[in-house]
């Protein structure tokens, strides 16, 4: 029988991230052959992966990376099936590996084929599946280019990254802001202009129906309707739309008997009311439109602008 030595088992626990008892059988089983230990472990991995292929990997850790410059950024998550492996130091430490090498690559699919250590990045996976004991894999990838690119990732769930027009003294913290924005609210375009008409479409009716439901019931209980918009999104509003909501407004302060020299004064504030009630969509998916979370006096347009910048993309990643 081949003798071990401890220096052989951390050399091979260092390469590949196994355990102790895990590296120390391979060797036996390899008989001192490092090459073919890690063969013998990456069978192993393969064997696992085999049985936890149908098994739910929507735990793990978001990452992100940047290059030197600030001009390219990528994000991803590392899947696994717990919580508890997530969070481990191990594992977080190899989701920003996979990271590093994820920044050279434009695609998922020529990542995963990438060289990591003389195996591929898929190769790699089957590795420490059987490594970890859980399925691994890769469940996001998003890269991102840009004059500058900002990053925030929060607790390891939920990464972004932001592009911006140009580099400046306040590109960084407009960067990190508006990355924050993206990882709490969630939207999906940059601006109501990105949208499929069929998809405000769709929205509308769907929208509308609920409110129609639930409309019944507050009628049933004798309390106030709701409003039933008929938009919901700018793209909605056509100069035809404005005008007539104009005229709208018009009558209405008429019919209040409000003097005509003061109806300038009045008007702006009742078409932005408008505007406001009638573009919903907009202010829960459109990055540029939501209200900026650390001062929602303003728009996150309106803050990316007072600092003389614009937002160019914007990608988001989480886990599940």
């Amino acid at each position: 029988m081949v003798k071990i030595t401890a220096a052989e088992v951390n050399k091979l626990r260092q390469a590949t991230g196994a355990g102790m008892m895990d590296c120390k059988k391979a060797l036996v089983e390899a008989e001192g052959d490092f090459d073919k230990a890690i063969e013998v472990l990456r069978k192993k991995g393969q064997k696992v992966a085999a049985k936890r292929a149908d098994r739910d990997s929507s735990e793990g850790a978001a990452v992100s990376k940047i290059n030197a410059d600030n001009t390219v950024g990528v994000t991803i998550v590392l899947g696994c099936e717990t919580d508890f492996v997530g969070k481990n130091e191990s594992f977080l430490a190899l989701a920003n590996q996979f990271a590093d090498i994820a920044i050279n690559f434009d695609n998922k699919e020529d990542f995963l084929a990438a060289d990591f250590g003389g195996m591929t990045v898929a190769e790699k996976l089957i590795e420490q599946t059987g490594v970890v004991g859980e399925k691994l894999e890769i469940n996001a990838f998003e890269k991102l280019e840009a004059p500058y690119i900002g990053t925030y990732v929060h607790i390891n769930k939920i990464g972004a990254l932001v592009g911006l027009s140009e580099k400046t003294d306040d590109a960084e913290t407009v960067a990190k802001d508006v990355a924050m924005q993206v990882a709490s609210m969630g939207a999906s375009s940059l601006s109501y202009k990105d949208f499929d008409p069929a998809f405000v479409a769709s929205e509308t009716e769907a929208r509308i129906a609920v409110i129609e439901k639930d409309n019944i019931e507050l009628g049933r209980l004798g309390k106030t309707l709701k409003n039933v918009p008929k938009y919901i999104s700018m793209a909605q509003l056509t100069p035809e739309v404005l005008a007539q909501a104009e005229e709208d407004a018009k009558a209405e302060l008429k019919a209040e008997g409000k003097p005509e020299q003061i109806w300038d004064r009045i008007l702006p504030g009742k078409m932005e009311r408008f505007i406001s009630d009638n573009t919903t969509l907009d202010q829960e998916q459109c990055l540029l439109d939501q209200k900026f979370i650390k001062d929602e006096k303003m728009t996150v347009a309106e803050y990316v602008a007072s600092k003389n910048l614009t937002v160019t993309a914007f990608k988001r990643v989480s886990l599940g």
